[in-house]
């Protein structure tokens, strides 16, 4: 008895040692400790005591110096562990090498740094940013129609002019190169603006905005390139596109077909023959490209003659190419399920460029992958995250005023469960990516190049999108389908799938990406592994392999002790009582998702690059943290206000939920069931602590959406307001201004006919009635007529001549 009260003492202070990151110390504590109660109690079962005491007094010699244990377990441990760590292709280097960690590393750790996350600040609108989006991007808004739009398929000439003459193509570009060279937070309240209007306007200025011809320019340019360009492209002279997709190659850039081979040519009209580019290529889903003038290519650079190198491939290469060269086919649309922003495919064929095409010149040349990579995340983190934001938002005001207008069984449909089920959800997930896409646009404005954290937040917002808008149709119901200048969700959900698919597929985004990418970025130890397996000296690998090993088991023995309890927070963390707890909960979702994603490395080694089921499971567990991360980020930096409190609560508790979700399927699928035992022992000690929203906070979001309420305005403050004139939302608000008017007098044509002074009956009727036997007066009738006139003018939908009708695009 004595025995085992002993070892399980020293159990117990080997996993507190560890839960501080302190194994190796742990197993000397350990040793100690049951020497000395072999000391005490005398020789009994000396050979047990001796054996564990031994081991451990061992181990702790052996691990905790460096010295001995590099010279009897380092060079086998690496020869062992050779085999089974990946080989990365030097794109896969790249790719891994581009962009920044950093709150993402945080949730990898284990043990997240929440004051260091509290604590930042992200960069507010200077007053100049303030005043565009006060006035020219209000008065672009008030220019769209988005209506029109679809039916020219095209934006109309004023609004383009507005566009390049405001220059909204030119918003990161510096002002000393003519630009507006604004912050990633002003750059992204303007694509929310705009989106609110029109998913075809706002796309037709993020994308100028985004990965592209300026923002390579801004980073790798020449000064000649960049004085040249720079002010064409922010005035709107020069209309940018990129060209990156082809045929065979999709979200496997490194696949393209394109080619440039180095030779001499003639440019233009010159007779001279100079150095340079001849160019072939086939791309497709090219964004602005039937408009463009101005086109950005890449292609896989040869060189036969040797004419720049002594390599014939120098691969892949960016160069900017005017699009009314020789041999250039371009102009021809596709058409991305009816939004009418211009994307189409070109073609080159032997299209001779001088040599100083190559985006910052031939010192460039090859070095193509590496600067996509690292300009991929800023613009990633801004465009799609702020689009669908702005889409969620829009959601959310549209079905907040439908569902306190639209009536059935003689109640505003929001007062029914079913519907306020999904007002809760549409506001929740509104909340919770507007925090998302605030946090990573203060990010990239502090100087990150979040890599991960950008695919999260462009996978996870779209996906949002795709959630919340197939909401907002249930609700809207009829109204929802019926297409015209009447609904201005329909357009909202034919663009779902666009965001989805571009800047990489949302599937391989999360597969590949956020846990692929993030594994390799954010884990403190596995890339440095990976690059010491091979060095020749065994330090760098010893220091990685060992310091890996304490990790393990410092989030094991967190995970473990932390899914006992619960939660824990620390105590410096200055916060309500229910923010501590939910920032408690992911401290141990942390600890727990690192340990997961060890034994998941350690088990599967390679091959789970192909088990992206897996994979993508790890992917959402890190995802849903960082979205409750945001969502709670959000909460305190605003002063945790009561009217947000419910609608933060929803966000954390549906990621938190999600993330159990993800982490129990990891568990579920591991192939090496030992090794799955065991995670569901450290894991889930006592079973599951997260449960989705209740029912009574979704209730309490609902209601909080209907009538007059401050949540609606809390959550879609960054949308332009349309005026009582729009046809669409600005349509819905003035009838619901109208019959909130009324709704006293509403009352009291109830209280009569629970009186019996009133007949139950249709509402024109029953309100001449009313006047009739005194209840209400002459004005009052009018108000209620005026009432029932615009709630039925908001539930009627577009109708359209045969004709007309026949005529209609998109």
């Amino acid at each position: 008895m004595l025995l085992t009260v002993a070892i399980l003492f020293a159990v117990a202070t080997f996993l507190a040692f560890a839960f501080l990151g302190r194994a190796y110390l742990g197993w000397v504590v350990a040793a100690a400790e049951l020497l000395l109660a072999w000391f005490l109690l005398g020789p009994t079962n000396w050979v047990v005591y001796g054996s564990v005491a031994g081991t451990l007094v061992g181990l702790a010699v052996l691990f905790g110096s460096a010295t001995v244990r590099q010279n009897m377990v380092t060079r086998g441990v690496r020869r062992l562990i050779a085999p089974m760590l990946p080989v990365m292709s030097e794109t896969e280097k790249v790719a891994l090498d581009a962009g920044t960690v950093w709150w993402d590393a945080e949730l990898f750790s284990g043990e997240p740094d929440w004051e260091s996350l509290l604590r930042f600040q992200p960069r507010l609108l200077t007053p100049k940013e303030q005043a565009f989006l006060d006035g020219p991007c209000n008065e672009l808004c008030a220019m769209i129609d988005d209506w029109e739009i679809q039916q020219l398929g095209d934006l109309p000439d004023h609004v383009w002019d507005k566009i390049q003459s405001e220059r909204f193509l030119g918003m990161i570009i510096p002002e000393e190169y003519g630009g507006l060279g604004f912050s990633a937070r002003a750059h992204s309240d303007v694509i929310v603006k705009l989106s609110g209007r029109s998913i075809a306007a706002a796309v037709s200025v993020m994308v100028p905005n985004s990965l592209g011809p300026a923002e390579l320019l801004l980073h790798y340019g020449t000064e000649i390139q960049k004085k040249y360009w720079l002010p064409r492209l922010a005035n709107g002279d020069e209309i940018p596109c990129f060209a990156l997709t082809g045929p065979e190659n999709g979200s496997d850039a490194a696949g393209m077909r394109a080619t440039g081979v180095v030779c001499k040519g003639k440019w233009r009209s010159s007779d001279e023959e100079i150095l340079g580019l001849r160019l072939r290529w086939d791309k497709r889903y090219t964004t602005l490209g039937p408009r463009a003038t101005l086109l950005g290519l890449a292609f896989e650079l040869h060189d036969p003659e040797h004419l720049l190198s002594d390599k014939e491939h120098l691969g892949i290469t960016l160069a900017l190419v005017p699009t009314d060269l020789e041999g250039i086919e371009i102009g021809t649309r596709h058409d991305p399920l009816g939004i009418a922003f211009h994307n189409g495919p070109s073609k080159g064929r032997d299209v001779f460029v001088p040599l100083d095409a190559i985006i910052g010149g031939k010192a460039m040349a090859g070095q193509g992958w590496r600067m996509l990579m690292d300009c991929l995340s800023a613009g990633r983190s801004i465009s799609l995250p702020s689009l669908s934001t702005a889409s969620v938002q829009a959601c959310t005001r549209i079905t907040g005023v439908y569902a306190s207008l639209r009536k059935q069984f003689g109640l505003p449909i929001g007062r029914f469960e079913g519907v306020q089920e999904k007002l809760a959800r549409i506001a929740g997930m509104t909340y919770q990516m507007d925090a998302a896409r605030t946090l990573t646009a203060g990010a990239v404005d502090a100087g990150e190049k979040p890599s991960v954290v950008s695919a999260i937040v462009k996978a996870w917002c779209t996906e949002g999108m795709r959630t919340v808008t197939n909401d907002a149709m249930d609700v809207l119901a009829g109204a929802g389908i019926s297409r015209g200048p009447r609904n201005p969700l329909a357009r909202i959900y034919q663009a779902v799938p666009i965001g989805i698919t571009v800047e990489g597929a949302n599937i391989l985004t999360r597969t590949m990406i956020v846990f692929g990418q993030g594994a390799m970025r954010c884990h403190p130890y596995a890339q440095a592994e990976i690059a010491s397996v091979r060095d020749p000296s065994p330090a760098k690998f010893d220091e990685a392999f060992f310091g890996h090993v304490n990790f393990i088991f410092t989030n094991l023995s967190r995970s473990f002790a932390l899914g006992l309890i619960g939660a824990w927070t620390p105590g410096d963390i200055e916060a309500s009582r229910g923010v501590r707890r939910s920032i408690g909960h992911m401290n141990r979702l942390s600890a727990s998702f690192a340990i997961t994603a060890d034994v998941a490395m350690a088990t599967l080694g390679a091959d789970l690059k192909r088990r992206e089921m897996l994979s993508g499971r790890l992917a959402d567990v890190l995802a849903w943290l960082y979205m409750a991360s945001a969502t709670i980020k959000r909460f305190v930096a605003e002063g945790e206000p009561d009217e947000d409190r419910q609608v933060m609560q929803w966000g954390v508790d549906h990621a938190l939920f999600e993330t159990e979700e993800a982490l129990r399927g990891v568990i579920d699928n591991l192939p090496n069931r030992p090794a799955a035992w065991m995670l569901r022992v450290v894991v889930f000690p006592v079973g599951r602590w997260r449960r989705p929203p209740n029912d009574a906070n979704k209730r309490a979001i609902a209601e909080a959406l209907l009538d007059q309420r401050t949540l609606r305005e809390r959550l879609t403050r960054a949308l332009y307001t349309e005026g009582p004139d729009d046809r669409g939302l600005g349509r819905l608000e003035a009838a619901l201004v109208t019959t909130l008017r009324a709704a006293p007098l509403e009352a009291k044509l109830k209280q009569a006919v629970k009186d019996g002074v009133l007949k139950k009956g249709d509402t024109i009727p029953m309100i001449r009635a009313a006047v009739a036997a005194g209840v209400i007066n002459d004005d009052e009738s009018e108000t209620l007529c005026k009432a029932e006139h615009a709630r039925r003018e908001a539930a009627r939908v577009d109708a359209f001549e045969a004709d007309e009708y026949g005529e209609l695009r998109g």
